[in-house]
């Protein structure tokens, strides 16, 4: 009997461990966004209370994140994008925003591991479904002129080096 109860809960673990990651039950005729693609029209409120949109992203090279702190994958993301934005937060604009979670969780976990990323908490996906149907972390490399330039995502998950390059490259 203890052996299934613990089968259970494992298996109930996992399904919650997918379902925050990965998910390819997408809104009907969404897609993932490639490079060459336009960026979509989009609004997000940031944690400091700053709207950003696409037209907002304008004429500045940027990165546009989607993440849930329940993902292992965006957990081991996520400190990299830390240093990317240490290092380039002058020159580029970065946007993290959630999938499917609230801003108290994004906080508490962004205190606990010390991130000062800009993010905007969405408890839904209506943003993400612009940009993308299925997986998180999602990286995407925007120009000056609201081009998809590179998409990361966690086959494999990009570098410290992979991302600098990028940015490089289209600053």
């Amino acid at each position: 009997m203890r052996n299934r109860i613990k089968t259970i809960c494992f298996l109930l673990l996992g399904s919650i461990w997918l379902n925050s990651c990965i998910d390819d039950e997408g809104e009907e005729g969404t897609v993932n966004l490639r490079a060459g693609d336009a960026v979509p029209a989009f609004s997000v409120i940031m944690d400091n209370g700053r709207a950003v949109s696409d037209e907002l992203l304008k004429g500045t090279v940027s990165l546009i994140v989607f993440f849930n702190t329940g993902c292992p994958d965006c957990r081991e993301e996520l400190p990299v994008l830390q240093k990317i934005y240490e290092k380039y937060a002058p020159k580029i604009n970065m946007v993290c925003i959630s999938r499917d979670e609230g801003a108290r969780d994004i906080a508490e976990y962004w205190k606990d591991n010390h991130l000062t990323l800009p993010y905007s908490a969405q408890e839904n996906r209506t943003v993400y479904y612009l940009f993308a149907k299925s997986g998180i972390p999602r990286v995407y490399l925007v120009d000056k002129k609201l081009v998809i330039r590179n998409v990361f995502t966690d086959k494999p998950l990009a570098s410290f080096e992979d991302l600098s390059s990028a940015i490089e490259v289209n600053l």
